[in-house]
């Protein structure tokens, strides 16, 4: 296992619009280490949403880096981007995405069908991890019977299950009231520590980085600051 598990290299992403082009990442480089688990905030339009996509290898930056376990998205076939996203990124989108047929452990099971892993000890290991989430009475449920915050923990346990060097999250708690969405992302840092993840999280919610080793915050596409010290983090988290 590389000893760096995400690293972004001066990476810009330029969209085009009536007045010309727009950077909308503009020369963004970080590293995220193995087990650390980092919060990207900032205003809307500051960028953050698109440096995820990036991340996720959805979207393709106009230049620069991105690499993963050191291997570098840019310089792979498109077949490859694929496999790699499959294999090495785990992804929690802001509205869940869980396939409605699907019960809870269907759902996650899903993720290891995917890479041809779904065995006996990966139908277990699924449960496992339903169950450190608390849904151990919810394993047979469609996503219709169980409330936001289960679902938002099923698509965590989906996004874990395969062993994903990076795990991605965009706006988890965004539909959650207070207690679920601490309850969600305090259970999900826990996660990404216990299983030795890189972990991503954006959010618009400065009291959910009281979570993370380190903020980094955007502004019109740049990287404008970064908090990596415990007591800096928690004043942010408190509004000082």
């Amino acid at each position: 296992m590389s000893a760096l598990a995400l690293e972004v290299r001066d990476v810009i992403k330029t969209f085009e619009s009536d007045s010309g082009p727009i950077n909308a990442v503009d020369g963004v480089s970080f590293r995220v280490d193995h087990g650390e688990f980092v919060a990207l905030v900032g205003p809307s339009g500051s960028g953050k949403t698109t440096m995820l996509s990036i991340l996720a290898a959805l979207l393709t930056p106009s230049s620069g880096q991105v690499l993963i376990d050191g291997q570098d998205l840019a310089r792979m076939s498109e077949t490859r981007r694929v496999a790699l996203r499959r294999e090495k990124i785990g992804f929690t989108f802001q509205s869940n995405n869980l396939i409605p047929f699907l019960t809870a452990a269907e759902n996650v099971e899903f993720m290891l069908r995917l890479n041809g892993n779904l065995d006996k000890a990966g139908k277990m290991r699924s449960r496992e991890l339903l169950a450190r989430l608390g849904l151990a009475d919810r394993l047979n449920n469609l996503p219709n019977q169980m409330s936001g915050g289960q679902q938002q923990r099923v698509a965590i346990a989906r996004a874990l299950i395969h062993a994903p060097t990076v795990v991605l999250a965009d706006e988890p708690t965004a539909s959650l009231d207070t207690e679920r969405a601490f309850q969600v992302v305090r259970t999900f840092s826990a996660l990404i520590h216990e299983n030795n993840r890189a972990g991503i999280i954006v959010t618009h919610d400065l009291r959910m980085v009281q979570y993370c080793d380190r903020v980094l915050q955007m502004r019109d596409g740049k990287l404008v600051k970064e908090l990596s010290g415990k007591p800096e983090i928690l004043a942010l988290a408190k509004g000082e």
